[in-house]
């Protein structure tokens, strides 16, 4: 279809330099044939903080099935999705997967009530709020480190078409259009989810495809897990069949399909867009699964359940920074609790400053001045459960159960 092929952010493209530009000079080897976008989607997929999304919640927490999708999974489904429909636009596909690979680098252990317990810390220790968009960047930004050819550690220094997006991509907003925004802005201005659109067409398929990726995913995985029945989803499907496209059935393939198509056909340079039939459909998928899976009591009581672990762990590991002896006395008591001290202690080590110089290999930014901001210790606590997996947030828990 190309129907925005003009608008792809590609080399003719009057802001591809604005679109690649990088906030420092990342390292280059000799022969490398990837472009700009294609370098950031590389850098992505290698870092650790992407491996660790197949151990954290997508929606059901801490589930012993193999086939309950995960916080990686969705992220593959939103990729697969966002690359067919820019691929069919005429966008440029190695932008859109960048983004969409990173969109959720930065989601906290247990979905999105351990990102509301985080924001409810970060409150309470005065700091900005947490919300995964912004954390998505902030991790790109600042706390993921790759290796350099040396064994020299970087951080991923991505190209501000990829990082705008991964900000922007709020795909909880409920919108039938979605059109990019006129100017690049300074990105760490944005206070809020969805306060600006993506500034490309390609930000903007990936923040529609998100929303495509878990409607009925996630309505599959309650089914499995006798959340909801068959008679509720058949009476989902009656509702949804009394008007426009009729649908054989609600499940991954129906669903995803239909969307992409209605998206291709209805987009244009007023923006990426869905037909009203589709934009209904959409919202009454939506509140099926607002009501019957997302805010149900089993859900709530394992939030509170989270919430317990992460206020023990924070306060654990908050006790010792109120000591002068706070590191040494963290290395005496490693041998107590080997996950939870020495895994922070290698985050101390890799973004912190007590004063020191710095080994050699760590080439990326300091993140917590322990030298003279008095918030550095919340924000590196905060930092470190926000990077952990679900089955390693419960291993470090468990640690302070244990004798």
């Amino acid at each position: 279809m190309k129907a925005l092929e003009n608008e792809c952010m590609d080399e003719y493209h009057p802001h591809y330099k604005q679109a690649t530009s990088r906030r420092d000079a990342l390292y280059q080897r000799k022969h490398d044939i990837r472009s700009p976008f294609s370098r950031d989607y590389s850098r992505l997929i290698f870092s650790p903080a992407y491996r660790r999304m197949k151990h954290k919640t997508q929606v059901f927490f801490a589930v012993d099935d193999d086939h309950v999708c995960t916080r990686s999974e969705h992220v593959n489904l939103v990729d697969s999705i966002s690359y067919t429909i820019a691929k069919e636009l005429g966008l440029n596909t190695e932008l859109t997967k960048a983004i969409a690979v990173g969109h959720d680098l930065g989601h906290a252990p247990f979905g999105h009530g351990g990102e509301k317990i985080l924001r409810s810390l970060a409150k309470d220790y005065g700091l900005p709020s947490f919300w995964h968009e912004r954390n998505s960047l902030y991790l790109c930004d600042d706390l993921e480190v790759l290796e350099d050819d040396i064994h020299h550690l970087h951080n991923l220094d991505l190209t501000y078409a990829v990082r705008d997006g991964i900000i922007s991509h709020c795909g909880e907003m409920r919108q039938r259009c979605i059109t990019p925004r006129k100017e690049a802005i300074d990105l760490s201005l944005i206070e809020r989810p969805g306060q600006y659109e993506p500034w490309t067409y390609e930000g903007c398929v990936v923040k529609m495809a998100d929303k495509i990726a878990y409607l009925a995913r996630d309505i599959e995985d309650a089914l499995r897990l006798d959340v909801i029945t068959q008679a509720q989803v058949d009476a989902l499907l009656k509702t949804l069949n009394q008007f426009g496209t009729p649908f054989s059935a609600i499940n991954n393939g129906v669903i995803v399909n239909y969307f992409i198509l209605d998206v291709v056909n209805h987009s244009s340079p007023e923006g990426i867009a869905l037909s009203e039939e589709a934009f209904k459909k959409m919202q009454l998928i939506m509140n099926f699964n607002y009501a019957c899976i997302y805010e149900i009591k089993r859900v709530k009581v394992h939030t509170q359940y989270v919430q317990l672990i992460m206020h023990s762990l924070f306060d654990f590991l908050y006790d010792y920074g109120q000591r002068m002896t706070f590191v040494d006395d963290l290395k005496k008591d490693m041998i107590h609790y080997p996950k939870l001290i020495s895994h922070y202690l290698a985050w101390l080590e890799k973004y912190a400053y007590f004063g020191e110089k710095r080994e050699a290999i760590y080439e990326n930014k300091v993140v917590y001045d322990f030298t003279c901001d008095e918030k550095a210790l919340a924000q590196s606590i905060i930092d470190y459960l926000a990077g952990m997996t679900d089955s390693f947030l419960l291993a470090a828990f468990n640690e302070l159960l244990s004798f």
